[in-house]
């Protein structure tokens, strides 16, 4: 297994410490939620690592296709669950997020069978760093920071929106006539 792999794997296996440290003691314990705040960057952060080095180093494989989208949703998907829990995030605001990245997975599995691959857009890489830097201003819970807080949430609201309908007008072949 390859260092871009390793580090994928890395930020899956850090999602269940990250909700055990925000979720202790109902997300009051402040120590507790900056060692989850700690382990949400430090997942995030190989986000960014995994995918430069397999391209620089010509390290792209099958698995780091597959699980690096797939420990992205997985991670800010925790991330959105237990903010729900917290009283930090709405759930149709989670809901409207969680159903954008079934609805991409589904079109990337059909394509997928058709032997299309659908690269992420920069509207869906602006949706995932607008949804981590929101997250992870939930997590601090600043009240200095509240307006800025709700600014980074409906921006990543929107362009979660926008970037599924990027999604769909550019790839709606996939579904349509079975390729693009």
């Amino acid at each position: 297994m390859n260092l871009p792999n390793k580090l994928t794997v890395l930020r899956v296996i850090m999602i269940p410490f990250f909700v055990f440290f925000l979720m202790w003691q109902g997300g009051e314990n402040r120590t507790f939620r900056l060692i989850a705040l700690a382990l949400f960057i430090i997942a995030s952060l190989t986000d960014l690592l995994d995918g430069k080095i397999a391209r620089k180093y010509n390290l792209v494989t099958n698995f780091g296709k597959f699980m690096d989208p797939l420990a992205d949703k997985l991670l800010v998907c925790s991330a959105l669950i237990c903010l729900i829990e917290l009283g930090a995030l709405p759930a149709w605001m989670v809901l409207i997020i969680i159903s954008r990245e079934f609805i991409i997975s589904g079109f990337r599995l059909v394509a997928s069978d058709n032997g299309v691959v659908i690269a992420a857009s920069y509207w869906g890489k602006f949706k995932t760093t607008f949804q981590m830097i929101a997250v992870v201003l939930l997590i601090l819970d600043i009240p200095n920071l509240v307006m800025l807080t709700n600014l980074c949430v409906w921006i990543a609201l929107a362009l979660t929106i926008i970037s599924l309908v990027d999604y769909i007008v550019k790839n709606h072949k996939v579904l349509t006539e079975g390729s693009i």
